[in-house]
């Protein structure tokens, strides 16, 4: 896969479960969070499409758990985005950054409501993809 974006984290302590490895609901909050910053970063930002009465949601998210991230560890958070018929597919994954190691791949299908109604696509997110 050829990702076209990365942002660096750092686990933290309190995202960690009794077993010592990142809680799998915090793994969601990485991918949202790259997403975030992928958008922000190239102009689109989440709030302003909202005034606007457009939403771009997770319409569906399959995660696939391969290495668990333990307290320190730096990674690294990669994403691409395509447009298959009326949804953006965000397909993302998580590098420990010592090792490069896979730590999860995510596929995460966006759709765009706007006015609470299902779009075909929003002009800025489709100039995003690549």
């Amino acid at each position: 896969m050829h990702y076209t974006y990365e942002l660096e984290f750092k686990v933290r302590d309190y995202e960690c479960d009794l077993q010592g490895i990142v809680n799998n609901s915090n793994y969601q909050k990485y991918l949202e969070h790259t997403r975030h910053e992928f958008l922000l970063e190239r102009g689109v930002s989440f709030a302003d499409l909202h005034k606007r009465g457009i939403d771009a949601v997770v319409a569906r998210i399959q995660i696939a758990y391969k290495t668990p991230l333990r307290p320190t560890d730096s990674f690294i958070s990669k994403l691409s985005v395509q447009k298959e018929g009326i949804k953006y597919v965000f397909h993302q994954a998580i590098f420990r950054k010592h090792d490069n190691k896979l730590c999860i791949k995510a596929k995460v299908d966006v759709a765009v409501l706007v006015n609470g109604k299902l779009v075909h696509g929003l002009p800025e997110l489709d100039a995003l993809v690549g």
